[in-house]
């Protein structure tokens, strides 16, 4: 049984914590507000982009003018994964869900006899993957540095995608993040975005309507690029999102545990305290009737 002393340390040292997680969750809440809002101001822009785009591929089809980035390379066997988590933990399982979702894909590839290459943004999502998909590591892109993510940082990650694709280094991409839906809901998510797929939408149509100067297979050649480098920009700015309301839902309850820990260490304490209390007096009482 522990001593007064060893109790008393023990509800310091708890304390202590809980102000840590208290601060860290009050910290994740400010900078919540602003990852949520640049967050949700990306996805309108985002959408009406993907729109035109997949308006601008349906016209053009399958056609071999089309730009390599929407026809692909017409094989299926080298799968780039590009898997972006954060620089920092205490955040819940943000970071093991899209870790998580990474390599069953990966396994799920190597198992069919394909070849996988992944390339990691954020040190916890490549420590993740290390010990088992380690040996298909080719790159990594430390963040840790960057105080507010920006265009130009997914601008980076995409001209070193593009590049390896353009070098014949892969055939298809795919990017791994987490959807911000709420401080409790973060959806780990799979997006392809070499060759470009789009979703199906009501004015995928609409192309008829307009006649482009210069062409279609043009305008796409010039906004395909952009395209990968959106989607990532997006994606990056989903998972700033996303880490700020996980660590903020994890350090509340980190708190609440902390606070449920010294009630029951404090209960403890005063039950060992009135127990010595107790022999003492059963110890004064027995001397006293011995006299």
């Amino acid at each position: 049984m522990p001593s007064l002393k060893d109790l008393k340390n023990r509800i310091g040292s708890v304390k202590n914590t809980r102000k840590i997680t208290k601060a860290m969750q009050m910290v994740a809440a400010a900078k919540l507000r602003r990852a949520q809002d640049a967050a949700e101001a990306s996805r309108p822009y985002t959408e009406r982009f993907n729109a035109v785009l997949g308006s601008l591929a349906a016209s053009v089809g399958g056609s071999d003018s089309a730009p390599l980035l929407l026809r692909g390379t017409g094989k299926d066997q080298t799968h780039l994964l590009v898997v972006m988590t954060s620089e920092r933990g205490l955040c819940g399982g943000f970071n093991a869900n899209i870790a998580k979702l990474a390599k069953q894909r990966a396994a799920e590839l190597v198992a069919a006899g394909k070849t996988v290459k992944i390339l990691t943004v954020g040190k916890k999502g490549r420590d993740a993957i290390r010990r088992d998909f380690g040996q298909y590591f080719v790159a990594h892109v430390d963040l840790s540095e960057v105080k507010r993510i920006g265009y130009t940082n997914a601008q980076d990650i995409a001209k070193d995608v593009l590049g390896r694709f353009d070098g014949g280094e892969f055939d298809v991409a795919t990017i791994f993040y987490a959807k911000f839906v709420n401080v409790v809901t973060q959806i780990p998510t799979a997006q392809q975005i070499i060759p470009a797929s789009f979703e199906a939408t009501e004015d995928a149509g609409a192309s008829t309507l307009y006649e482009y100067e210069p062409s279609e297979e043009a305008i796409l050649a010039d906004l395909l690029p952009r395209g990968v480098a959106t989607q990532i920009f997006a994606a990056l700015l989903e998972n700033g999102a996303s880490e700020q309301g996980a660590r903020m839902s994890a350090m509340d309850n980190a708190t609440r545990n902390a606070g449920d820990m010294i009630d029951k260490l404090t209960i403890e304490y005063n039950r060992s305290r009135q127990a010595v209390i107790t022999n003492e007096l059963i110890e004064i009482i027995s001397g006293a009737e011995a006299l």
